[in-house]
């Protein structure tokens, strides 16, 4: 199935990589590769389907060496069009390194979709935090959040009141962690207040008051462990 996928005709080689994606099989990584290749230059205003099902397998697989090849790809325009912005997602998944280059490029993307998503592959090391602060004020809702989490994760307390608001207005696991490298007591208590009133976020809220070298932290985390049903009575941040 392997050596199958880069001489597959068209329709059939989206089958093959789909299939290679759901078994996870890190041998199928430079066949994928080469069908992406064999596709550059096509999809400027369109999906190329046959990139879709191989950069999806490749982030399903996982791993370096595919975290790698979706890297190659993105940095040497071998996807373009809307079908950048499923390959910078994958990337983004794969937790691939990007040049920094290409990324200050992805980083003022037209599209919010890539905007987004290549705020999941920033690195603090690669002096994209000037461009990431600025995106926190994007039209884009979706934009500003995932600089704020990029920011958060990279310990950039510019992020704090962002994700603060999040935190109390559209809370999830990623905007708990992200909060969590840079949180003060009012973070604190506003994890404390998800892990008792948001059962799909107690594990992440708990999580990140653990993670925390503070006492208020531990305080809030081992009330909530002792009495997890109980009414929440923590303190209402100012």
């Amino acid at each position: 199935m392997i050596a199958a996928i880069a001489d597959a005709n068209l329709p059939d080689s989206a089958r093959l990589a789909a299939e290679a994606g759901r078994r996870r099989l890190a041998g199928a990584v430079p066949s994928l590769a080469a069908l992406c290749r064999r596709l550059a230059g096509f999809g400027a205003d369109r999906l190329v389907p046959e990139q879709v099902a191989a950069l999806r397998a490749l982030a399903e697989i996982g791993g370096p060496i595919a975290g790698q090849a979706v890297s190659d790809m993105i940095s040497r325009a071998v996807v373009r069009g809307p079908t950048l912005a499923v390959a910078v997602d994958a990337a983004a998944r794969l937790h691939a390194l990007l040049p920094a280059s290409t990324m200050e490029t992805l980083l003022r993307h037209p599209d919010p979709g890539i905007r987004a998503a290549a705020c999941g592959c920033a690195r603090p090391s690669q002096g994209l935090m000037s461009p990431l602060i600025g995106l926190l004020s994007d039209d884009d809702r979706t934009v500003a959040t995932s600089a704020a989490c990029a920011l958060g994760r990279s310990g950039r307390g510019e992020a704090r009141p962002f994700l603060k608001r999040l935190l109390r207005e559209a809370p999830s696991a990623d905007v708990v962690e992200a909060a969590s490298s840079i949180a003060d007591e009012e973070c604190m208590v506003l994890f404390g207040r998800l892990a008792r009133t948001r059962p799909d976020l107690a594990d992440a809220a708990l999580h990140a008051l653990e993670s925390i070298d503070h006492p208020r932290a531990g305080a809030i985390a081992a009330r909530i462990r002792l009495s997890p049903s109980s009414p929440d009575v923590l303190p209402r941040p100012q």
